[in-house]
């Protein structure tokens, strides 16, 4: 069984940071192409940052330069470091796997960034 595992969301004031968790169980993160995505009420879910198994990065426009994501092969787990918040980048962000058949989605962490 394959599960996500999101943790680190919270409220934080514009210009602040947050570092976002994303524990795997049943999938081995160093296989495979991982990431996040975001989700802000009545809007479509978007790609935030993602990172493959050769580990080259792509970013959205909107956060390259204040996101950045890595991974801890030995704990199985992928962070999202997010500075310089802004308040459009208040959604529930959720991590993201390709596994071999499918893909896996975490069940989400809120992320609110006040003015």
């Amino acid at each position: 069984q394959v599960q996500l595992v999101e943790s680190g969301g919270g409220l934080v004031q514009a210009g602040g940071s947050l570092r976002l968790s994303c524990a795997a169980s049943g999938i081995i993160f160093s296989r495979s192409d991982m990431g996040w995505y975001r989700q802000a009420p009545g809007k479509q879910r978007e790609l935030v940052a993602m990172i493959t198994s050769r580990g080259y990065t792509n970013y959205s426009d909107s956060v390259k330069g204040r996101f950045t994501i890595s991974t801890d092969n030995a704990k199985n787990t992928v962070y999202l470091q997010m500075n310089s918040l802004k308040p459009e980048d208040t959604a529930v962000y959720y991590c993201y796997a390709q596994g071999v058949l499918r893909n896996y989605w975490g069940q989400g962490t809120q992320v609110t960034v006040s003015s």
